[in-house]
């Protein structure tokens, strides 16, 4: 809603990003639950010692988790706008292709591992960042410029 009660139009980069965030919001939330995370009674802070599993496969921790609900909160934030959404989805694209060469580079074993990660974790943020970038870049051709929606003429 605008200031003056009228339902304001979202473009598709504000609607995916929206969406975005709202997932990265649940996955958060999710890692908190027993039954959804395995191995909850395992859950630690930080580290690779943290044994639960997100759906029994992603490795989290207290931390993993408070990222994803702050990265979530970042994502409904910025989906305001045509640029902030292209910012969260390049910038976050970008930031998790990073993750996912960090976690291929560093043992799982190690104190590198502090967030941590799983080989299966280090597959979605390869996934995660390439469909990130991709949304960012293809979605935000023909916005509104400074970030203003576009609207249809009649």
């Amino acid at each position: 809603m605008s200031s003056d009660g009228r339902a304001v139009d979202r473009t598709n980069i504000q609607k995916v990003t929206l969406a975005v965030g709202a997932v990265f919001l649940l996955v958060g939330l999710l890692g908190f639950i027993p039954g959804i995370t395995t191995n909850y009674q395992a859950l630690g802070f930080a580290g690779h010692g943290s044994e639960a599993l997100l759906l029994g496969i992603f490795q989290v921790s207290v931390l993993h988790n408070i990222v994803h609900l702050l990265f979530g909160a970042a994502g409904i934030a910025m989906a305001r706008s045509a640029v902030q959404s292209r910012n969260y989805l390049v910038g976050g694209g970008a930031i998790y292709l990073v993750l996912w060469i960090y976690g291929l580079l560093i043992g799982k074993d190690t104190a590198a591992n502090f967030v941590p990660v799983n080989t299966a974790d280090d597959w979605l943020h390869f996934v995660l960042g390439v469909a990130m970038v991709g949304l960012g870049v293809a979605l935000s051709r023909g916005t509104a410029r400074a970030g203003r929606p576009t609207t249809a003429t009649r």
